[in-house]
Order: C-alpha cells, then structure tokens, then sequence
C-alpha cells in the first residue's frame, strides 16, 4: 500500500489542471489494474479525466473517490512523500489517495469482484461540476455507496454531512470623485456593509446552519466613490428545509442604498448528507470495527449527491490522520491495513444481503 500511495503523490494533482490531472488518471490506472486486473476506463472531460474501473456484472456497490488535490503544482518539491515516525507525508495523502489505495487493496483481498465498481473522480475538490452526472449514473445503478474519503478524528466514520456551497453577492453602484462631489456617487462599498449583516444574520446555528462572509473586494482608488463591490459567502446546511430558506433568502436580497443594485451568484451545491441515508451501511461497519464513531461533520463530499438520492451511502472510510488541505497532512500507517479490511468486509456484506433479497 505505502509503494502504490507514493505512486500516486508522486503524481501532483491540482484541481483544474487538465494536463496534471491527465497523468494523475494514467497513475489511478496503473494501480486499478495492477491490483485489481481488467482494464479500467478514462472518462474525459473539460475538467480531466474521470477513472471507472468495473469487476462485471450486475453493479452491486460502487467505491467512490477522487484523484484530484487542492495542493498547487511544485507541492512536492517542498514536501515530499515521506514515511516516518508511522506517519505518512506528503501532498493528498490523507484527502484522498491514501483512502483510494486502502479501498483498492481492501477489494484485491476479495477472490470474485463482481458487481464492484469503483469510480475516481478529477474535480471533487472544486464542486464536482464535471463529474456530479456520473457519480449520481453510477451511484443509482449500484444501489450502495462507499466513499473513502479521509476519516474523522479519530478514526471515525462520517455518517452526516452538512450541505454546502458558496454564493457570490455582486453590488454596482456609480462612481465619483470623494472630495468633490461625493453625493454624486452610489457607494457600492456601503451597500455591501448592510447586505454583509443582513447576510450574516442568516445564519441558524441552532439548526445546523452557517452563513459566513468570507472574501470582499470593492473599490479601485482611496479618493473614487466605490462603482463596484462583490461579497462571497460559505454556506452550510444541515437540511433541505433550511438550504431553502438560505437560497429564497439571498434571491431576496434588495439594495439598501438608494441607486445600488444587487446580483446573487451561486448556491447550495452539495446538498445534505442525512445520517438516515448510512444508518444501514454504519450498522454494519460496526459489526465489523465494533467501537467505531459514527461523526457528522461539516464539510461536503460527493456522498452528499450520491445520499440525497436515497443510495445507502457510507463516508469517511479513507485514511486516518488529519491535516486535510494543510501543510501538515498525514496518515497513519498503523490504521492502513484495518480500513483495508473494513472496506473488504463491507463490500462481502453488501453483495451478500443483495444476493438473497427477494425479487
């Protein structure tokens, strides 16, 4: 596992780089094959390629990933791939390639792949915009969903997932001189101050729900009257309730500011992920891991699309160690193995309960 790890970080992957993400594919390959026999297939696309590897037949549970990271190119000169201490480093160890190799060594302990597949997306980091159609296609035709993203603290499984996206609030006044005639002007600035606290105060923390500014610009020079101001916003829900009322909410947004005018981008993109939707895969991990932690967490994953359709879905089956989009990421080499089985243990229990439900 570390030697197909090291061939995979040794791959930079930065989210939207197509020519990098081109050869990360051709690694993921590599080792699907390797591993697992058959042949595996480049799904293209603007973002990069997709990889979907099939064992035949009827599909029965799909292993899901990403081969994509959030880590620029020339990570890797400054921090190489590196075992030490039982900690592994490196760029995209822990979110995600050391869940994907785990899950791939967790299926070669299986003696009849049939009805697995396992699909590696190229743009989960950014949104899924490419990949969203295919991950759903596959995810309704398998019927259960494992997705190896890194674990929870801990070690736990992730078994709730906030619904998350980002809007972007784009405010144009009119421009004039500060000095001269600032009453000429539209402060595009000042109607961004009252829409940040208006936005804000959407925010329900009591139900799960965060509206938070993150990003602001306006303005061009210290004595013009602001034309122009853009207010970006990290939303996250924990039902479809509220992503709707957040939603109506910002498509609500009216100018303060006599003359400004207001332009709402974006919106929730990850929908939740309920913890009913992995309550029947969890009970089966924890036969199998018995004392593992089922954790809901606020980040987003591709298991939010895949348990908003109502796939029994199960997260957080990755690595264990932390750091994820940090410089100090890691893994665990001691926990390696144990989420391999876990991975051979869910897919020998899933196949099996499809095999003698009745028709």
């Amino acid at each position: 596992m570390l030697d197909d790890l090291r061939t995979l970080v040794e791959v930079e992957s930065p989210s939207g780089d197509p020519v990098a993400l081109a050869a990360s594919a051709a690694a993921v390959v590599g080792v699907l094959e390797r591993r697992l026999g058959g042949r595996a297939a480049l799904v293209e696309g603007p973002a990069g390629p997709h990889v979907h590897w099939s064992g035949g037949g009827e599909p029965r549970v799909l292993v899901l990933g990403h081969h994509d990271t959030v880590f620029p190119l020339g990570t890797l000169a400054r921090r190489p791939f590196a075992v030490e201490d039982g900690r592994v480093t490196g760029p995209g160890v822990f979110d995600m390639l050391g869940g994907l190799v785990q899950a791939v060594h967790g299926l070669a302990a299986l003696d009849d792949l049939t009805g697995v597949e396992v699909l590696v997306t190229c743009d989960e980091e950014n949104g899924s915009p490419t990949s969203r159609a295919l991950v759903e296609e596959r995810a309704l035709a398998c019927g259960a969903v494992l997705v190896c993203e890194g674990a929870a603290d801990g070690g736990g499984l992730k078994t709730g997932r906030k619904g998350c996206g980002t809007f972007e609030v784009l405010i144009t006044g009119r421009a004039s001189h500060a000095g001269l005639e600032p009453e000429a002007g539209v402060n595009a600035l000042v109607e961004a101050a009252h829409q940040v606290l208006r936005i804000e105060a959407l925010s329900r923390p009591g139900a799960g729900t965060t509206v938070t500014p993150t990003v602001a610009a306006a303005g061009t020079q210290g004595n013009v009257v602001p034309a122009r101001a853009s207010v970006v916003v990290d939303v996250r829900v924990e039902t479809i309730a509220e992503q709707d009322r957040v939603e109506a909410a910002f498509a609500a947004l009216t100018p303060h500011v006599e003359g400004a005018g207001i332009e709402v981008r974006g919106g929730v993109g990850r929908p939740p992920m309920p913890e009913s939707a992995t309550a029947g895969l969890f009970a089966i991990a924890s036969r199998l891991l018995p004392g593992v932690a089922g954790v809901a967490v606020g980040g987003g994953s591709d298991g939010n699309f895949t348990a908003a359709l109502g796939v029994p879905t199960l997260d957080g089956l990755g690595a264990v160690g932390g750091g994820a989009h940090a410089d100090h990421e890691y893994l665990l080499v001691g926990s390696m193995v144990e989420r391999a089985d876990l991975v051979t243990g869910l897919v020998t229990a899933i196949r099996g309960a499809r095999a003698v439900r009745p028709a």
